[in-house]
């Protein structure tokens, strides 16, 4: 595969799982505030910052409906859910002809949405009034058509290297997320864990999981009782759940492997390696070990290890030179 075909499907995944990523805190935060205190709010809203890395362009001004409209609408920040869906749409575009057409039509439809003349004006105006209602259902139609994409993408294309390409990028993104959301809320859920939940902190844990996608699958697994530590053992560990760590980094080496499969390329050892070693902690891991060597320190790891693999993927799929190509 072309080293432009395959970078383009990537990021292609990688936006659309982020927009999907940054949409699901934002919806699960606004339905929050019903039930909270303006302490509790403002922490939250900055709890959400921080599980996006705190953007450099993007402050907390105490007002969290502006504070929505710039995470989805302004444009000026790359990492707001309309840039995102924009540089996928790009991305797509690029790689039209190795796409399927529903793909196209799904992810161009959310495109022309999400851009259409007067969408950013009325949502601006509806930040200024405080009024939710409108952000939220634009919040939900996002996530819908991203879930669309998604089963669209492996109902109509073939399962074959540029399909596996997507599957890398959209675990890697999730992975890391996921990653950054645990750490965000360390301070406020792992600091004292033998506290037992007030109201606030059991809408905390709640809204934990719903931001991950997982209160019902973690009630499924554990019942409604909330800890803190079948929290992370869920969000980390287990390996049936879509949204959890060990999920996505199973799910990624799976698809390294068949790559490297494919292609043949023999200079992925060093990619299977950090894979292998990634996957590996996840799989043996035990909850009581990780809050032993500490839930940061852990969570932090695994994001270098992310960054490494992504960069990784760069060198040998993207950015090599004609004599390592000649090499295999």
């Amino acid at each position: 595969m072309l080293s432009r075909v395959a970078d383009s499907l990537y990021w292609m995944s990688r936006y659309l799982e982020r927009a999907e990523h940054i949409t699901r805190l934002i919806e699960v935060n606004l339905n929050l505030m019903l039930d909270e205190s303006a302490v509790s709010a403002e922490r939250r809203w900055q709890r959400v910052l921080l599980a996006l890395g705190n953007p450099k362009d993007i402050e907390w001004s105490g007002d969290p409906y502006s504070l929505t409209y710039e995470l989805t609408f302004d444009t000026s920040f790359k990492g707001s859910v309309i840039s995102c869906i924009i540089n996928a749409r790009e991305n797509s575009r690029h790689v039209r002809e190795q796409i399927s057409t529903e793909m196209w039509h799904r992810l161009n439809s959310l495109y022309l949405e999400v851009t259409r003349p007067g969408m950013q004006a009325d949502m601006l105006a509806d930040a200024k009034n405080s009024n939710t209602e409108r952000q939220t259902e634009f919040l939900q139609r996002v996530m819908e058509a991203v879930h669309q994409f998604q089963g669209v993408t492996d109902s109509t294309m073939s399962h074959g290297e540029g399909w596996q390409f997507i599957q890398v990028g959209r675990y890697i993104e999730r992975a890391s997320a996921t990653a950054k959301l645990l750490e965000a809320y360390h301070e406020d859920l792992w600091k004292l864990p033998e506290q037992l939940p007030g109201g606030n902190e059991y809408l905390d844990w709640m809204g934990l999981l719903r931001s991950a996608t997982a209160f019902e699958a973690y009630c499924k697994v554990y019942t409604a009782d909330l800890t803190p530590d079948r929290i992370l053992e869920f969000l980390l560990l287990d390996e049936e759940f879509p949204h959890s760590l060990r999920f996505a980094i199973d799910s990624l080496q799976h698809s390294l492997e068949a790559i490297h499969a494919e292609s043949g390329k023999q200079r992925t050892l060093h990619l299977s390696r950090l894979a292998g070693r990634l996957q590996a902690g996840l799989s043996f891991n035990r909850v009581e070990d990780i809050l032993e060597q500490g839930v940061i320190a852990y969570l932090q790891t695994i994001q270098a290890q992310c960054r490494e693999i992504h960069e990784t993927i760069f060198e040998i799929y993207v950015d090599y030179s004609i004599q390592a190509a000649l090499a295999g």
